[in-house]
């Protein structure tokens, strides 16, 4: 099931100053030679999200999402999206101003 449409609500309801990449994801980025802000900008404007599934997540309080940004018809980047239910109800909070 694709819950492109869905996390793409979610995500716009963030701020690049809500998201934090954990070591792993910062050091794959690195490797990769792709620009940290770049991958701020696509999660908190998901318009290249092709393709979003849904994992299992470890915390309760947590969902997880296994994300495809197209690039191309041949590229893509892939993230691991967390959303802590803490931080959505900041952001949902914030949003309302």
């Amino acid at each position: 099931m694709n819950y492109k449409d869905s996390l793409k609500e979610k995500l716009k309801k963030f701020k690049k100053e809500d998201i934090i990449l954990t070591n792993h994801a910062y050091e794959q980025a690195v490797f990769r030679c792709i620009n940290i802000e770049e991958i701020k900008n696509n999660i908190a404007n998901p318009e290249r999200l092709q393709f979003a599934s849904k994992q299992e997540a470890r915390q309760n309080n947590e969902e997880k999402y296994d994300c495809y940004f197209g690039y191309s018809k041949t590229q893509c980047h892939r993230y691991v999206i967390v959303i802590n239910s803490r931080w959505q109800h900041i952001a949902e909070k914030n949003a309302k101003l």
